[in-house]
Parts: C-alpha cells; sequence; structure tokens
C-alpha cells in the first residue's frame, strides 16, 4: 500500500518537503500538506527579507546555503552579496569565521577599511576595523516566489494542499496515526512532518515533544534616499542593523536584544525602533542616509530556535514515522532546499545521502548539545 504522508505547514520548507518527496523515483507514496493560510498573508515566508548567504560560522549551515543558491538563482537572485563590519573587538571573530568559510568554499574576501572605502566609496568607516564581503553565491530573493516555485512544482506532481489546522494527532503506542483538524475532521497517515514554522511547538506538543522553537517578530523598514549606492550589497552593521537595496529604495532592521525579544507579539512594527535605533545608524555608517523618507513597513515571525538559533531537522526521538523541520531562525527561506531533500532522504530511503544533517537532529536538545552559530542576523 503507498504510504500516505501528511506535512503540516505549507510554507517554504513544508513545500520543499513536499517537492522533492514527489520527484524522487522510489516514492510511491501520496503527500498532504495541511496549511491553515492558504494566502499565506502571515507566511514567514512572505513577510521576510528573503535572502541567502554562506557567511555563516558552522559548517552545516554553509553546506545547506551553497546546495540551495541554485535553486534560488532560478527564480532571479540578485549576487550582491552580504557585506559584515567589524568593530576593533569583532575582528577576532571574524577573522576565525573566515578560516572556517574559506576551508569550506566559500568564495568572501576579508577588506580593511581603506579597501572597504575603494569598493564603497558612499561608505564611511569610522569605527570599522574589517569587513567581510561575500563575492559570490550571495545576496537577496523573492521569498514569496521561491515559496510558489515549490508549492506548484508539487502540486504538478500530485501534492494535494489542504486549507485546514491541526488540534491534535493520534499516536498509537510508537506510532502516529491521524491528524485531527479544526473541523473535526481526521487525516490517517503512515508519516507525519512538522513545517508548522513558528507554531511548530504547538504540533510539537501534539506529538509529545517539547520543541525549543517561538514566533519571534522581526520588522523590515522600507525607506528611500536622495541618491543610490553604487554596487551596495546587504549591509550588517556594527550595530547591528542591516540594510540593502529594494527597488528604488532600501530595506533595514534589526534584531532586538534577547530580554526585549517575547514570544507572540503582534505583528506591528512601529516607528520608533526605526526613529530611535535604525535611523541613526543608517546615518552613521552612510552619510546620504542624513535624509531619508520612511515609505512603509511590515512585521513577520522567525521561527525561533531559543536553544541554538539552528534549524531541528529529523526523526522524532520516539515516534518512528514523525519528522522536524522546525526552528531555522531566519535562515528558513534559504535552506529549504536541503531541509526539503534531507527530509526526503530520510523517508524514503531511510538515511541522507545529498547532505549529511545529522547535526540538526533532535537528539542535540536532549543532550543539552547546542550548535554555536556566531553569525545570527
Amino acid at each position: 500500500m503507498a504510504p500516505a504522508v501528511v506535512i503540516v505547514g505549507g510554507g517554504a520548507i513544508g513545500s520543499a518537503i513536499a517537492y522533492f518527496l514527489t520527484r524522487d523515483p522510489a516514492f510511491h507514496g501520496n503527500v498532504t500538506v495541511i496549511e491553515r493560510d492558504p494566502t499565506y498573508r502571515m507566511a514567514s515566508s512572505a513577510l521576510s527579507a528573503s535572502s541567502i548567504r554562506q557567511q555563516f560560522s558552522t559548517p552545516i549551515n554553509i553546506a545547506m546555503s551553497q546546495f540551495g543558491v541554485d535553486f534560488v538563482r532560478e527564480i532571479g537572485l540578485a549576487e550582491q552579496g552580504y557585506l559584515f563590519l567589524a568593530s576593533d573587538r569583532g575582528v577576532g571573530r571574524m577573522q576565525s569565521n573566515h578560516a572556517i568559510q574559506c576551508e569550506h568554499g566559500v568564495d568572501v574576501a576579508l577588506l580593511d577599511p581603506a579597501a572597504l572605502r575603494e569598493r564603497f566609496p558612499w561608505l564611511s568607516t569610522d569605527g570599522v576595523a574589517m569587513g567581510s564581503l561575500g563575492l559570490r553565491g550571495e545576496g537577496w530573493f523573492d521569498g514569496y516566489l521561491l515559496l510558489q516555485l515549490f508549492r506548484s512544482r508539487a502540486l504538478a506532481q500530485g501534492v494535494v494542499y489542504h486549507h485546514g489546522e491541526v488540534t491534535g494527532v493520534e499516536i498509537d503506542g510508537s506510532r502516529a496515526r491521524a491528524v485531527r483538524l479544526a473541523d473535526d475532521s481526521v487525516i490517517p497517515l503512515d508519516v507525519v512532518i512538522n513545517a508548522a514554522g513558528p507554531w511548530a511547538a504547538s504540533v510539537g506538543a501534539m506529538l509529545n515533544v517539547d520543541l525549543p522553537v517561538r514566533a519571534r517578530r522581526r520588522c523590515v523598514y522600507v525607506f528611500t534616499a536622495p541618491g543610490s549606492l553604487a554596487r551596495c550589497p546587504l549591509v550588517i552593521d556594527t550595530s547591528g542593523v542591516y540594510f540593502r537595496p529594494d527597488g528604488e529604495g532600501f530595506i533595514a532592521g534589526i534584531s532586538p536584544p534577547e530580554e526585549s525579544d517575547p514570544d507572540d507579539l503582534p505583528l506591528e512594527a512601529g516607528r520608533a525602533t526605526f526613529e530611535e535605533i535604525i535611523w541613526p545608524a543608517l546615518a552613521q555608517r552612510v552619510p546620504l542616509f542624513e535624509r531619508v523618507k520612511l515609505r512603509n513597513s511590515w512585521a513577520g515571525y522567525y521561527e525561533y530556535n531559543v536553544f541554538d538559533h539552528n534549524g531541528i531537522v529529523g526523526a522524532h526521538p520516539t515516534l518512528t514515522n514523525a519528522y522536524f523541520a522546525n526552528g531555522f531562525s531566519g535562515h528558513g527561506l534559504q535552506h529549504s532546499p536541503a531541509v526539503g531533500r534531507g527530509i526526503t532522504e530520510l523517508i524514503v530511503h531511510g538515511a541522507y545521502r545529498t547532505l549529511d544533517l545529522t547535526a540538526l537532529s533532535f537528539e542535540r536538545v536532549l543532550r543539552r548539545e547546542p550548535i554555536v552559530e556566531i553569525n545570527v542576523i
């Protein structure tokens, strides 16, 4: 009998899994994706800043981005790189990250202040001791388009998208047997995958697991300036503020400090953060930004892994037919191809074949052994 796979969550991660499963010649089952918001109006995939980078500090994240970059190029990648800026006290960390990145094939250059000014004349290097610039395989793209690419291909391959909200999972011994929906319907299954994004913890609880994933609000601000910046990459300032070009203007944002980052805040982007924190940092780094006009703003949720900021990918510790694909803390879009391929290989072949994601398993949470990713934006 053909196995029935149910994926809870139809964003970029869930849709990538559905796509890779149904294109694997060894898979002969059927796939149903349960998505509570088919408009994707509140989806993190549609509300993110939609960028990809290889400048991580851990080999597993580097490899996942390298796997995903060709998919992103297919929909259109503004391959202008990431530029991380470091103060004096951040130079050592930047150099150690650089060594790891070069060891794993990242095309990246370390630039001193003079080289930064030569390459980017619009950039003030006050307080900057070093910059790290990605030269290839980094930039930004249309996140909603990537989601729709996976979704449309999954649909064409026979995947069924079901509008509904999972409210429970029926478990019999060591196996999940069905999901219950808010309308009291029941969908039997042979395999269940938690790809519920910011709401992964509630689905994890239905699977008798305490997932350390929380919905953390991130705000994006759209502004214009009286001019343009030639060859502008996505810049991460020493202050933590990031900015990049976007159409005729720019977008910017910053992650709040941990003590000011509660769960489940309303998706509202207030002006105060821009005016009091972001704009002063922008004006200090780019003199052109002393005169900007805030045009728009929005907010979306990170599916934030409070344990170590990295994805939780792989098999459930006790249920033999349940899998996780959660907690990517801002890099889920760029890593969705690698996660889709990896989960597919676990289900269909019983082991990773293309890219070994074992390090991201839930077992590390149980062992209290975090993966320390330094470059979190």
